[in-house]
């Protein structure tokens, strides 16, 4: 009777994919609400907008040398692109003093992102429309958007527009937005390597040459006017790879101490896990559907036409997004708001584990409640990186075959 209605009509609206795209709609809209309402009721707090807004001022004010760019807050530890956005913001807010205008700007810019997020779900076809519900459910993530106003979102808005493009194999347009949105920030590279295999995989290392190139030459033509002035600047102030990180502000290895987490060994330790865990989920994740293995990725180095392969869009979001965690999970520090960089693909990469749904769902309220403790000491860490380590064996051990490489030629998916 009418139980069995409503279970019917619940199973229908959480689980059947006909369901996904008006729930979507229906989130996109309440989203729209929450964020004007957060604005207007919870007070904005300054951080690095005031800081943003004098290093952008020192560009406008005619310096062309990286490192002599700075604001309140330290130097100017970003690429050109992120001058060139907030420059643009800059000219629109009264010289950045019309903070509550920089805020809309930043809910246009959320509702853009959340669409996009929303879109990669929906085109992978492998989580149902419930788990939506998830990637709204963080209070962190509005605060880094409309609170903060933090370039993390400018750069992650147009990272996961690359990733949706990559998803309906757009591999040049997507690599033309991949370069902008590494502009913004650095903490995109740890994309490139998923993304270069996937390239490889797809149609051989030759053909993706000119794509490389077009990578490097945005990001020349971007930085021009600053490696015009003073190359060595430029590349040491926007691609800092020795920079320290501040023990106070980190969230991830508070169980470790000070002088360990800012010495040398420590970080060359991390750049080694990373790149070990990269080669295990290349040779044992990535290549286990090709029968000669990574081999496979590497040769015939050029493939024609009729050689190349369509990837599935389920399986190029997996890739992309194991590589970025494999990224945070060997970050030398994380900061409040990198939580953006990885938030929203932890639903995605849990349901590629094989673990229960109640455990999925509590493994990202707890990253969540964990991101939401100030200041972070030695537990909130220690349980993140369980959290972490956990989802990655979840990873490590889920069966391969279950996420198919490539489409199936009868169902070839038109390049649009």
């Amino acid at each position: 009777g009418m139980a069995r209605q409503v279970r019917e009509w619940l199973t229908f609206w959480l689980t059947d994919v006909r369901a996904f795209v008006p729930i979507a709609v229906l989130l996109w809209l309440g989203e729209l609400v929450l964020n004007v309402v957060i604005v207007n009721r919870i007070p904005y707090t300054e951080i690095d907008w005031v800081a943003y807004m004098e290093e952008v001022e020192g560009v406008k004010g005619g310096e062309l040398d990286y490192l002599k760019l700075k604001g309140c807050t330290g130097p100017l530890v970003y690429p050109a692109g992120f001058v060139w956005i907030y420059s643009v913001l800059h000219d629109l807010t009264g010289n950045g003093a019309n903070i509550r205008m920089a805020q809309y700007m930043f809910i246009g810019l959320y509702m853009i992102f959340i669409a996009i997020v929303f879109a990669i779900y929906h085109r992978s076809k492998a989580i149902p429309p419930w788990v939506l519900i998830l990637l709204c459910a963080t209070k962190r993530i509005h605060s880094i958007f409309v609170l903060r106003l933090f370039n993390d979102c400018v750069a992650m808005t147009l990272l996961y527009a690359a990733v949706l493009l990559f998803m309906y194999h757009r591999w040049t347009l997507g690599c033309i937005v991949y370069s902008l949105a590494l502009s913004v920030k650095m903490n995109v590279l740890l994309y490139l390597p998923p993304l270069a295999f996937l390239l490889a995989k797809s149609s051989g290392i030759l053909n993706n040459v000119h794509r490389a190139l077009l990578v490097l030459i945005i990001q020349i033509g971007l930085g021009w006017p600053f490696i015009q002035y003073n190359t060595y600047s430029y590349l040491k102030g926007a691609f800092d790879f020795g920079r320290q990180f501040m023990y106070t502000w980190t969230v991830n290895w508070k169980f470790i101490d000070e002088d360990m987490f800012l010495s040398a060994p420590f970080a060359t330790a991390l750049l080694i896990a990373n790149l070990s865990l990269l080669f295990i989920f290349l040779f044992f994740k990535w290549c286990a559907d090709e029968q000669r293995g990574v081999f496979s990725v590497i040769w015939p180095l050029w493939r024609s036409e009729w050689q190349k392969r369509q990837l599935s869009p389920q399986y190029i979001a997996l890739v992309l997004f194991t590589g970025n965690f494999i990224g945070i999970v060997c970050a030398r520090s994380l900061h409040y708001q990198f939580f953006v960089w990885y938030y929203h693909t932890l639903p995605f990469l849990l349901w590629h584990t094989p673990y229960p749904t109640g455990l999925r769902v509590g493994l990202i309220l707890t990253i969540e409640v964990l991101w939401n403790i100030y200041p972070s000491y030695w537990l909130s860490s220690l349980v993140l990186f369980i959290c972490h380590v956990i989802i990655l064996g979840g990873l490590l051990f889920a069966r391969t075959d279950l996420v198919p490489a490539f489409v199936k030629p009868q169902t070839k998916l038109k390049s649009i």
